[in-house]
């Protein structure tokens, strides 16, 4: 067995032994029996394998790197472009720590270039990398604000990110439809409260229009 690295948290660096694919099958079936059904019944003989297949595309994001992400390429030709650099209605789609049930909705970011940029794409799959794995909605916003900031150092950044949680609507309290807010401001974002109205009427700009 291999130790992985998931380094979830920035500074925070946790080896773990990887179980092999027919370990982690086996404890979907554990779980299957647990719940009461029989494992090795027609409709389920091949849902182990498909579990386990299924995890290792939500949780890719162990395997990949953010902060690299942006930083290959980033340009420096923007004609003295200084101003907002923003993507609204990035889709997040992530699993509960505690649960591992999914929360769904979407991230808007926002950052103030210091003389380089990233792909506008590189912002979205930042977004993803972090999404990919088990996480909290605020530790989820926190990560994607760092990021950008290790790697671009921008003169501020914005996150904000909207989502349906549902360890909430399909179990404890049942409340369909409540969206988790949470936000993260950095550098000109956090002490320039003009600034920071702007982007947030550009995010809730967009939820009018959805």
């Amino acid at each position: 067995m291999t130790n992985i690295s998931t380094a979830p948290f920035k500074g925070k660096v946790t080896p773990v032994r990887r179980p092999t694919k027919q370990e982690a099958e086996e404890a979907v079936r554990t779980l299957i029996a647990w719940a009461g059904d029989d494992p090795d019944r027609e409709g389920l003989k091949e849902t182990p394998r498909r579990v386990v297949e299924a995890f290792q595309e939500y949780f890719r994001g162990y395997s990949e790197d953010p902060v690299a992400m942006l930083q290959q390429p980033t340009f420096e030709e923007i004609g003295g472009y200084d101003d907002l650099v923003m993507l609204r209605d990035i889709r997040v789609e992530s699993h509960c720590e505690h649960h591992i049930a999914p929360f769904i909705g979407v991230a808007h970011v926002a950052y103030l270039p210091n003389g380089k940029v990233a792909g506008l794409s590189k912002l979205a799959r930042v977004v993803e990398a972090y999404a990919k794995r088990l996480q909290t909605q605020e530790t989820l916003s926190a990560q994607i604000a760092d990021a950008i900031q290790e790697a671009l150092s921008p003169r501020g950044v914005a996150v904000m990110i909207e989502a349906e949680h549902q360890c909430m609507t399909m179990r404890g309290v049942h409340q369909p439809g409540v969206a988790a807010v949470t936000t993260r401001f950095l550098g000109a974002f956090a002490t320039d409260s003009a600034l920071r109205d702007r982007f947030l009427s550009l995010a809730n700009a967009s939820r009018r229009g959805r």
